[in-house]
Protein backbone atom coordinates (compact mmCIF):
# COMPACT_ATOMS: atom_id res chain seq x y z
CA UNK A 1 0.00 0.00 0.00
CA UNK A 2 2.65 2.61 0.31
CA UNK A 3 3.52 1.99 -3.42
CA UNK A 4 0.74 3.06 -4.22
CA UNK A 5 1.28 6.72 -2.60
CA UNK A 6 4.07 7.40 -4.23
CA UNK A 7 2.93 8.09 -7.39
CA UNK A 8 4.46 11.69 -8.90
CA UNK A 9 1.87 14.14 -7.75
CA UNK A 10 4.02 16.73 -10.85
CA UNK A 11 4.93 16.34 -14.23
CA UNK A 12 6.35 12.84 -14.86
CA UNK A 13 8.80 14.35 -17.71
CA UNK A 14 11.24 16.23 -15.78
CA UNK A 15 11.61 13.66 -13.76
CA UNK A 16 10.96 10.48 -15.68
CA UNK A 17 14.68 9.04 -16.12
CA UNK A 18 14.76 8.54 -12.35
CA UNK A 19 11.33 7.59 -11.67
CA UNK A 20 10.84 5.77 -8.53
CA UNK A 21 10.94 2.38 -9.27
CA UNK A 22 8.20 1.73 -7.16
CA UNK A 23 6.03 4.44 -9.01
CA UNK A 24 6.63 2.23 -12.26
CA UNK A 25 5.93 -0.89 -10.43
CA UNK A 26 2.54 0.15 -9.44
CA UNK A 27 1.78 1.82 -12.95
CA UNK A 28 3.00 -2.13 -14.59
CA UNK A 29 0.35 -3.58 -11.96
CA UNK A 30 -2.40 -1.39 -12.74
CA UNK A 31 -1.90 -1.95 -16.49
CA UNK A 32 -1.07 -5.78 -16.06
CA UNK A 33 -5.15 -5.97 -14.29
CA UNK A 34 -6.52 -4.62 -17.90
CA UNK A 35 -4.37 -6.95 -19.73
CA UNK A 36 -4.73 -9.69 -17.84
CA UNK A 37 -8.69 -9.33 -18.00
CA UNK A 38 -8.64 -8.65 -21.77
CA UNK A 39 -6.06 -12.01 -22.10
CA UNK A 40 -8.31 -14.25 -21.14
CA UNK A 41 -11.41 -12.63 -21.64
CA UNK A 42 -11.28 -9.88 -24.31
CA UNK A 43 -12.65 -13.12 -26.44
CA UNK A 44 -14.99 -14.27 -23.78
CA UNK A 45 -17.72 -12.08 -23.96
CA UNK A 46 -19.03 -12.90 -20.20
CA UNK A 47 -15.53 -11.76 -19.10
CA UNK A 48 -15.93 -8.78 -20.09
CA UNK A 49 -19.23 -7.52 -19.15
CA UNK A 50 -18.18 -9.04 -15.61
CA UNK A 51 -15.94 -6.53 -15.81
CA UNK A 52 -17.65 -3.35 -17.25
CA UNK A 53 -20.27 -3.91 -14.30
CA UNK A 54 -18.10 -3.22 -11.28
CA UNK A 55 -19.50 -2.99 -7.65
CA UNK A 56 -20.92 0.27 -6.35
CA UNK A 57 -18.23 2.53 -4.43
CA UNK A 58 -20.74 3.32 -2.07
CA UNK A 59 -21.35 6.47 -3.29
CA UNK A 60 -25.33 7.34 -4.89
CA UNK A 61 -23.50 8.67 -7.99
CA UNK A 62 -26.43 9.28 -9.71
CA UNK A 63 -27.69 11.65 -6.67
CA UNK A 64 -24.90 14.08 -6.36
CA UNK A 65 -25.83 17.68 -7.78
CA UNK A 66 -22.18 19.33 -9.23
CA UNK A 67 -22.12 21.38 -6.61
CA UNK A 68 -21.86 18.27 -4.44
CA UNK A 69 -19.59 16.51 -6.58
CA UNK A 70 -17.14 19.55 -7.01
CA UNK A 71 -16.96 19.89 -2.99
CA UNK A 72 -15.39 16.41 -2.95
CA UNK A 73 -11.57 15.29 -3.46
CA UNK A 74 -10.46 15.21 -6.95
CA UNK A 75 -9.48 11.28 -6.15
CA UNK A 76 -13.41 10.90 -5.30
CA UNK A 77 -14.08 12.74 -7.89
CA UNK A 78 -12.58 10.61 -10.47
CA UNK A 79 -13.98 7.40 -8.91
CA UNK A 80 -17.87 9.15 -9.00
CA UNK A 81 -17.93 9.78 -12.53
CA UNK A 82 -16.20 7.00 -13.65
CA UNK A 83 -18.55 4.39 -12.16
CA UNK A 84 -21.27 6.85 -13.88
CA UNK A 85 -19.54 6.32 -17.33
CA UNK A 86 -18.98 2.45 -16.82
CA UNK A 87 -22.75 2.44 -15.11
CA UNK A 88 -24.21 3.95 -19.04
CA UNK A 89 -26.00 6.81 -16.64
CA UNK A 90 -25.93 9.74 -19.39
CA UNK A 91 -22.01 8.65 -20.79
CA UNK A 92 -21.50 11.35 -23.06
CA UNK A 93 -22.48 14.04 -20.20
CA UNK A 94 -20.44 11.88 -17.70
CA UNK A 95 -17.12 12.07 -20.43
CA UNK A 96 -17.30 15.70 -20.95
CA UNK A 97 -17.62 16.57 -17.11
CA UNK A 98 -14.31 14.16 -16.79
CA UNK A 99 -12.41 15.38 -19.47
CA UNK A 100 -13.56 19.46 -18.03
CA UNK A 101 -11.91 18.41 -14.73
CA UNK A 102 -8.62 16.59 -16.12
CA UNK A 103 -6.44 19.90 -15.20
CA UNK A 104 -7.87 20.11 -12.12
CA UNK A 105 -6.84 16.71 -11.02
CA UNK A 106 -3.28 16.28 -13.13
CA UNK A 107 -1.16 15.57 -10.09
CA UNK A 108 -3.90 15.33 -7.60
CA UNK A 109 -4.43 11.16 -8.13
CA UNK A 110 -2.95 8.24 -7.09
CA UNK A 111 -3.63 4.73 -7.35
CA UNK A 112 -5.69 2.67 -4.97
CA UNK A 113 -7.65 -0.18 -5.25
CA UNK A 114 -10.68 1.11 -6.11
CA UNK A 115 -9.71 3.71 -8.32
CA UNK A 116 -7.75 1.13 -10.25
CA UNK A 117 -11.00 -1.36 -10.69
CA UNK A 118 -12.22 1.16 -12.20
CA UNK A 119 -10.30 1.95 -14.52
CA UNK A 120 -9.70 -1.91 -15.97
CA UNK A 121 -13.72 -2.13 -16.16
CA UNK A 122 -13.76 1.71 -18.07
CA UNK A 123 -11.25 -0.01 -20.26
CA UNK A 124 -13.20 -2.88 -20.78
CA UNK A 125 -16.23 -1.08 -21.43
CA UNK A 126 -18.12 -1.79 -25.13
CA UNK A 127 -18.36 2.37 -25.40
CA UNK A 128 -15.03 4.06 -26.90
CA UNK A 129 -15.62 7.02 -25.11
CA UNK A 130 -15.57 5.24 -21.69
CA UNK A 131 -12.25 3.87 -22.97
CA UNK A 132 -11.26 7.17 -23.67
CA UNK A 133 -12.28 8.49 -20.47
CA UNK A 134 -10.23 5.52 -18.70
CA UNK A 135 -7.43 6.07 -20.82
CA UNK A 136 -7.35 10.28 -20.06
CA UNK A 137 -7.73 9.72 -16.24
CA UNK A 138 -5.06 7.03 -16.12
CA UNK A 139 -2.55 9.77 -17.98
CA UNK A 140 -3.87 12.36 -15.13
CA UNK A 141 -2.91 9.50 -12.15
CA UNK A 142 0.45 9.04 -14.16
CA UNK A 143 1.26 12.93 -13.74
CA UNK A 144 1.82 12.47 -17.36
CA UNK A 145 1.86 15.61 -19.59
CA UNK A 146 0.21 14.90 -23.15
CA UNK A 147 3.28 17.06 -24.94
CA UNK A 148 6.21 15.88 -27.04
CA UNK A 149 8.42 15.87 -24.16
CA UNK A 150 6.60 13.21 -22.15
CA UNK A 151 6.87 10.90 -25.08
CA UNK A 152 10.94 11.60 -25.68
CA UNK A 153 11.47 10.47 -22.13
CA UNK A 154 8.99 7.58 -22.31
CA UNK A 155 10.83 6.10 -25.23
CA UNK A 156 13.76 6.58 -23.13
CA UNK A 157 12.07 4.66 -20.53
CA UNK A 158 11.44 2.18 -23.18
CA UNK A 159 15.08 1.44 -23.80
CA UNK A 160 15.89 0.60 -20.41
CA UNK A 161 17.50 -2.46 -18.93
CA UNK A 162 15.18 -2.22 -16.01
CA UNK A 163 12.28 -4.49 -17.09
CA UNK A 164 9.84 -3.17 -14.82
CA UNK A 165 10.32 0.30 -15.95
CA UNK A 166 10.50 -0.74 -19.58
CA UNK A 167 7.25 -2.51 -20.03
CA UNK A 168 5.44 0.30 -17.90
CA UNK A 169 6.86 2.84 -20.89
CA UNK A 170 5.25 0.46 -23.69
CA UNK A 171 2.04 0.72 -22.12
CA UNK A 172 2.31 4.90 -21.14
CA UNK A 173 3.41 5.08 -25.06
CA UNK A 174 0.14 3.64 -25.67
CA UNK A 175 -2.10 5.82 -23.80
CA UNK A 176 -0.07 9.28 -24.90
CA UNK A 177 -0.50 7.74 -28.40
CA UNK A 178 -3.88 7.55 -28.64
CA UNK A 179 -4.12 10.87 -27.71
CA UNK A 180 -2.38 11.89 -30.49
CA UNK A 181 0.82 12.67 -29.31
CA UNK A 182 3.84 11.98 -31.61
CA UNK A 183 1.04 8.87 -32.94
CA UNK A 184 3.45 7.75 -36.05
CA UNK A 185 6.33 7.61 -33.86
CA UNK A 186 4.76 5.88 -31.07
CA UNK A 187 3.37 3.23 -33.46
CA UNK A 188 7.40 2.54 -34.97
CA UNK A 189 8.74 2.44 -31.34
CA UNK A 190 6.20 0.03 -30.11
CA UNK A 191 6.47 -1.86 -33.46
CA UNK A 192 10.36 -2.02 -32.98
CA UNK A 193 10.00 -3.56 -29.80
CA UNK A 194 8.12 -6.50 -31.46
CA UNK A 195 11.15 -7.82 -33.13
CA UNK A 196 14.79 -8.12 -31.93
CA UNK A 197 16.86 -5.61 -33.23
CA UNK A 198 20.36 -7.24 -33.31
CA UNK A 199 19.42 -10.30 -35.23
CA UNK A 200 21.91 -12.83 -34.05
CA UNK A 201 24.86 -10.73 -34.23
CA UNK A 202 27.94 -11.84 -31.79
CA UNK A 203 29.08 -9.47 -29.46
CA UNK A 204 30.82 -9.20 -25.84
CA UNK A 205 29.34 -9.50 -23.38
CA UNK A 206 30.09 -7.81 -19.49
CA UNK A 207 32.99 -10.44 -18.82
CA UNK A 208 34.36 -9.72 -22.28
CA UNK A 209 32.80 -13.56 -23.41
CA UNK A 210 31.46 -13.20 -27.15
CA UNK A 211 27.95 -14.55 -27.04
CA UNK A 212 25.46 -14.60 -29.62
CA UNK A 213 21.86 -12.57 -29.41
CA UNK A 214 19.94 -16.20 -29.23
CA UNK A 215 22.30 -17.08 -26.32
CA UNK A 216 21.23 -13.98 -24.55
CA UNK A 217 17.48 -14.24 -25.66
CA UNK A 218 17.30 -17.62 -24.37
CA UNK A 219 18.48 -16.47 -20.72
CA UNK A 220 16.18 -13.55 -20.87
CA UNK A 221 13.22 -14.74 -22.19
CA UNK A 222 10.76 -14.55 -20.27
CA UNK A 223 11.66 -10.83 -20.44
CA UNK A 224 11.27 -10.18 -23.96
CA UNK A 225 8.18 -12.05 -24.07
CA UNK A 226 7.08 -9.54 -21.94
CA UNK A 227 8.05 -6.72 -23.56
CA UNK A 228 6.67 -7.77 -26.70
CA UNK A 229 3.43 -8.40 -25.22
CA UNK A 230 3.69 -4.79 -23.44
CA UNK A 231 4.05 -3.56 -26.82
CA UNK A 232 1.30 -5.64 -28.35
CA UNK A 233 -1.16 -3.65 -25.18
CA UNK A 234 0.88 -0.30 -26.22
CA UNK A 235 -0.80 -0.78 -30.13
CA UNK A 236 -3.99 -1.97 -29.05
CA UNK A 237 -3.85 1.21 -26.79
CA UNK A 238 -3.01 3.50 -30.18
CA UNK A 239 -6.40 2.92 -31.97
CA UNK A 240 -4.99 3.98 -35.40
CA UNK A 241 -4.91 1.89 -38.63
CA UNK A 242 -1.28 1.87 -38.73
CA UNK A 243 -1.45 -0.60 -36.08
CA UNK A 244 -3.42 -2.76 -37.78
CA UNK A 245 -0.42 -4.77 -39.72
CA UNK A 246 1.90 -4.72 -36.59
CA UNK A 247 -1.07 -6.78 -34.69
CA UNK A 248 -1.82 -9.05 -37.50
CA UNK A 249 2.14 -9.88 -37.63
CA UNK A 250 2.38 -10.25 -33.88
CA UNK A 251 -0.91 -13.01 -33.81
CA UNK A 252 0.82 -14.64 -37.15
CA UNK A 253 4.18 -14.80 -36.24
CA UNK A 254 5.12 -14.12 -32.72
CA UNK A 255 6.72 -17.29 -31.09
CA UNK A 256 5.20 -16.49 -27.40
CA UNK A 257 1.49 -18.15 -27.42
CA UNK A 258 0.43 -15.19 -24.51
CA UNK A 259 1.80 -12.44 -27.40
CA UNK A 260 -0.26 -13.81 -30.18
CA UNK A 261 -2.87 -14.14 -28.05
CA UNK A 262 -2.81 -10.35 -26.97
CA UNK A 263 -2.68 -9.43 -30.37
CA UNK A 264 -6.18 -11.50 -31.45
CA UNK A 265 -7.73 -9.54 -28.56
CA UNK A 266 -6.48 -6.26 -29.33
CA UNK A 267 -7.67 -7.35 -33.38
CA UNK A 268 -11.11 -8.45 -31.74
CA UNK A 269 -12.48 -6.35 -29.25
CA UNK A 270 -10.28 -4.94 -27.17
CA UNK A 271 -8.35 -2.22 -27.42
CA UNK A 272 -9.12 1.63 -29.25
CA UNK A 273 -9.38 0.91 -32.62
CA UNK A 274 -13.47 0.86 -33.93
CA UNK A 275 -15.36 -1.47 -35.51
CA UNK A 276 -14.77 -0.43 -38.80
CA UNK A 277 -10.86 -0.74 -38.40
CA UNK A 278 -11.53 -3.59 -37.29
CA UNK A 279 -13.36 -5.32 -40.51
CA UNK A 280 -10.17 -4.06 -42.45
CA UNK A 281 -8.24 -6.88 -40.54
CA UNK A 282 -10.90 -9.62 -41.99
CA UNK A 283 -9.87 -10.85 -44.92
CA UNK A 284 -6.13 -11.79 -43.59
CA UNK A 285 -8.00 -13.09 -40.27
CA UNK A 286 -9.49 -15.16 -42.90
CA UNK A 287 -6.30 -16.52 -44.70
CA UNK A 288 -4.76 -17.22 -40.97
CA UNK A 289 -8.08 -18.77 -39.90
CA UNK A 290 -6.99 -22.04 -41.97
CA UNK A 291 -3.40 -21.57 -43.01
CA UNK A 292 -1.95 -24.56 -42.65
CA UNK A 293 1.69 -22.89 -41.96
CA UNK A 294 -0.38 -21.92 -38.57
CA UNK A 295 -1.31 -24.25 -35.38
CA UNK A 296 -4.64 -24.85 -34.75
CA UNK A 297 -4.72 -22.20 -31.72
CA UNK A 298 -3.62 -19.48 -34.08
CA UNK A 299 -6.78 -20.45 -36.41
CA UNK A 300 -8.82 -20.50 -33.41
CA UNK A 301 -7.90 -17.28 -32.28
CA UNK A 302 -8.22 -15.49 -35.91
CA UNK A 303 -11.56 -17.19 -36.01
CA UNK A 304 -12.65 -16.29 -32.71
CA UNK A 305 -11.80 -12.50 -33.78
CA UNK A 306 -13.76 -12.67 -37.00
CA UNK A 307 -16.53 -13.72 -35.35
CA UNK A 308 -16.19 -10.96 -32.75
CA UNK A 309 -15.71 -8.52 -35.58
CA UNK A 310 -18.18 -9.66 -37.89
CA UNK A 311 -20.72 -10.02 -34.46
CA UNK A 312 -21.47 -13.73 -35.93
CA UNK A 313 -23.32 -12.14 -38.90
CA UNK A 314 -21.09 -14.53 -41.10
CA UNK A 315 -20.06 -17.11 -38.64
CA UNK A 316 -23.71 -17.95 -36.54
CA UNK A 317 -24.16 -21.62 -38.26
CA UNK A 318 -19.99 -21.82 -38.20
CA UNK A 319 -18.37 -23.74 -35.14
CA UNK A 320 -14.76 -23.93 -35.94
CA UNK A 321 -11.90 -22.60 -37.57
CA UNK A 322 -11.01 -23.48 -41.54
CA UNK A 323 -14.58 -23.35 -43.16
CA UNK A 324 -14.57 -22.75 -46.41
CA UNK A 325 -18.10 -21.27 -45.95
CA UNK A 326 -17.09 -17.92 -44.31
CA UNK A 327 -14.82 -17.52 -46.77
CA UNK A 328 -17.17 -17.21 -49.67
CA UNK A 329 -19.74 -15.40 -47.54
CA UNK A 330 -17.70 -12.67 -46.32
CA UNK A 331 -16.73 -11.75 -50.37
CA UNK A 332 -20.10 -12.14 -51.38
CA UNK A 333 -21.29 -9.48 -48.54
CA UNK A 334 -17.77 -7.17 -49.59
CA UNK A 335 -19.26 -7.25 -52.89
Amino acid sequence: MDALRQVPRESVTSRLPWLHLAAVIVGVLAALLVSESRSSGALRQENSRHLSQPQSSGVLTGSLSDRDLNRRQPQEQAKILLERAISDRAPVQTDAEIEARLDRWRGKLHWDAELGRLITAALNSEDRAVRTSAIEVQLATYGLAQDNSSVDAIVQQANSSNHAQKVWALWALGLLGNRGIETDRIVQVLSSHLHDPNGFKKELDANGNLVSTRERSEANDKDDEDSRAWAVEGLGLVGTNSTIAPLLDAMRNDPSKAVRERAACSLAESGMLSREQRLTAVPQLINDSDDPSLDSQTHAWAFQALSSTLRCNICRTIRSPGAIGIKNQWRVASD
